[in-house]
């Protein structure tokens, strides 16, 4: 294995880095991350978007170490995105050899984005670095037999069992942990900011939800034996259907319920409830506003919430993604959206600027792979937030004030 980088985000470094890179972004810019203090940025790059090419990589890279030394301190990838070359294109060191000794795709010439962010004076303290884990990782692409391929990469080493897959995610202790080491690994971090149990909902349809809690508490029990370990400093879900659909709804995830899990993991790790559980990730944008205007979490304090509300209450941090809707909002916006925002420049400022203003929503992630599209989330970020009155007038029906 080769040498990871050590530390993790701290709240001098995040505000140190605020003060020194992020002199140029407006105020507004970077939201408090829960009772630790973080300084993080209201708009974080994320490596999921493009093709599996060497030119790829480097595109990567270079975005990501720009956006570090820009004001943009998060940054999201998971080991399965673009067959783990994203995960190496931002990291902060060379990813060992593959089989054999052949080098992996991805091991980007002048060295991962983090690498050249660090290298150009940003910190490991500066920056907070977000991996998911759950959907299968093929490191040389999908293979022509699938099923022999999970029997010897998966089944054989103890990872997990046809019982625990749902299509191409695999929701196993021993998976996830695998792959918390795999994401350290790519990345060169020793410790990684935020691990996420992504899309867990899509096991509901073929086990219901109560045997996918199970499952999901189990792994959450992993995921507190890795913060003690070191590896990970907090974790959480992202979703895609589970906090935007009704409450009766198959896929819905509690908010409430999740805790509750987390609750009982840290207990059985640790022998107290103080669980690590801090983060859930939702797509959010014009189209998908239903984390925002759907009341569908009860949080247990006397009321019922959206979840964006019910994660606030409960001190949950809230990542939107999707906000450019795979580039749909980057051609086209709402009216009442281009009219509350005539200072910028095109409709994917527009949608940048919607998701980031979203009370409750800690940090919007965007796929950036090209320096075009760095551009717009750096413009996004050099302006103020939409106001909450004037954010919330977009909600309004024709004709009211």
């Amino acid at each position: 294995m080769s040498t990871l980088h050590p530390g993790y985000a701290t709240r001098q470094g995040t505000e140190s880095y605020a003060g020194a890179f992020g002199a140029g972004c407006a105020p507004g810019h970077y939201s408090d991350f829960l009772n630790l203090h973080l300084k993080l940025s209201s708009l974080g790059v994320g490596t999921f978007p493009g093709a599996a090419t060497d030119a790829v990589d480097e595109a990567y890279a270079g975005v990501v170490a720009s956006a570090a030394r820009a004001g943009i301190n998060v940054f999201d990838t998971a080991p399965h995105y673009r067959y783990g070359r994203s995960a190496r294109a931002l990291g902060a060191g060379r990813a060992p050899a593959g089989a054999g000794g052949r080098a992996r795709g991805g091991d980007v010439r002048g060295g991962g984005g983090l690498a050249r962010a660090f290298a150009a004076g940003v910190a490991r303290e500066h920056v907070f670095v977000v991996a998911k884990g759950g959907f299968l990782a093929f490191p040389d692409g999908v293979p022509a037999d699938l099923d022999g391929w999970f029997d010897a990469s998966i089944a054989a080493r103890g990872l997990g069992t046809r019982d625990d897959l749902a299509g191409r995610h695999l929701i196993s202790p021993a998976h996830l942990a695998a792959q918390i080491d795999a994401a350290r690994e790519a990345l060169g971090l020793a410790t990684l900011d935020a691990f996420l149990l992504d899309q867990p909902e899509v096991h509901v349809p073929a086990i219901g939800k109560e045997r996918a809690n199970r499952k999901i508490g189990a792994v959450f029990e992993a995921f507190e034996t890795a913060v003690h370990a070191g590896k990970i400093r907090c974790y959480g879900v992202a979703t895609f259907d589970g906090l935007r659909v009704e409450t009766d709804a198959p896929p819905f995830q509690s908010i409430t319920s999740l805790l509750g899990l987390a609750e009982r993991a840290a207990r059985t790790v640790a022998g107290d409830a103080r669980h690590a559980f801090r983060i859930v990730q939702l797509p959010f944008n014009q189209a998908m506003p239903e984390g925002f205007t759907r009341f569908s979490q009860a949080t247990g304090q006397g009321n019922v919430a959206s979840s964006i509300q019910a994660a606030h209450q409960l001190r949950v941090y809230v990542m939107a993604s999707h906000v450019l809707g795979k580039g749909m909002f980057a051609r086209q916006c709402a009216d009442a959206l281009a009219a509350a925002t005539p200072g910028l420049a095109n409709h994917a400022q527009r949608a940048l600027q919607f998701a980031r203003s979203t009370p409750g929503i800690g940090t919007s992630l965007a796929g950036v792979s090209t320096p075009a599209h760095l551009d717009d989330l750096l413009a996004v970020a050099r302006v103020a937030p939409l106001a909450k009155a004037e954010y919330l007038k977009l909600y309004a029906r024709a004709g009211e004030p």
